[in-house]
């Protein structure tokens, strides 16, 4: 299975080119269109959002952020706990990388005759994931072991605002198990209490919780939290609450 993890968002020709390179160099493998939302240009924030995600193991997972394509930035391969992680070295891959049990890092040497300056996505990225997928060799698909990424992020959790759903409802880059669930937190100086789920939530209320991907997220039931604070991507999330143990 090849999963696809982009900013390219879902009007634009950009995931279908790239769907039709895996097509093409993997027939009859199945491709899962996870998210093709993720803050623009924001590879920090991407590369939370991409260790929140569960993958059966053996999957590859394309994924792309990449503000930098063109530049000298390298292209490269990640085996995190049985998963392979194909996209750029710039940060996004570098979360999941250091969480993991067991990591090997491969940069990519291989280019194809055509190499496009800009969507490496298409014509780097997705013939690797292709191969990979297929099950080919690592030393056949031109993929040289070194020691570590060139970018690495911060592997702490990050308390800021990573992703907003079309909801409203605002993603942090907090793991919920870390916290205690009888805290408050305060966001844009407001405090919200904790909820278990929606419904235990007044309508209109809004308030923090731990979603279905493990992370801290800011809510309101059958309401835009995003709109009611004037949340966005990166605000940050001020915490109330003191870890229970800690993860890194």
């Amino acid at each position: 299975m090849i999963v696809l993890l982009t900013d390219y968002g879902w009007a634009d020709p950009y995931v279908g080119q790239v769907k039709c390179v895996l097509h093409r160099e993997a027939p009859g493998i199945p491709i899962v269109d996870l998210c093709h939302d993720l803050p623009d240009f924001n590879a920090h924030a991407g590369a939370h959002l991409l260790d929140a995600f569960a993958f059966p193991a053996e999957t590859v997972v394309l994924a792309v952020v990449d503000p930098g394509v063109g530049g000298p930035r390298e292209a490269v391969a990640v085996r995190a706990d049985g998963v392979w992680f194909v996209g750029p070295d710039n940060g996004l891959l570098s979360v999941r990388a250091q969480r993991a049990q067991r990591t090997e890092i491969y940069r990519i040497l291989w280019r194809p005759e055509h190499l496009s300056d800009t969507f490496h996505g298409r014509d780097l990225f997705a013939p690797i994931a292709a191969r990979l997928a297929r099950g080919d060799a690592v030393a056949s698909d031109g993929l040289e072991p070194v020691l570590d990424l060139q970018v690495v992020f911060d592997p702490s959790d990050l308390p800021r605002v990573i992703y907003i759903d079309h909801y409203g409802n605002a993603w942090t880059g907090l793991r919920g198990a870390m916290f205690s669930s009888a805290e408050g937190m305060t966001v844009k100086g407001r405090t919200l209490s904790w909820r278990r789920t929606f419904a235990e939530a007044d309508k209109g209320e809004v308030f923090w919780h731990v979603n279905a991907n493990g992370l801290v997220e800011i809510a309101a039931n059958r309401a835009s939290a995003a709109e009611f604070l004037g949340l966005k991507v990166g605000d940050r999330v001020d915490l109330a609450m003191m870890p229970t143990r800690m993860r890194h």
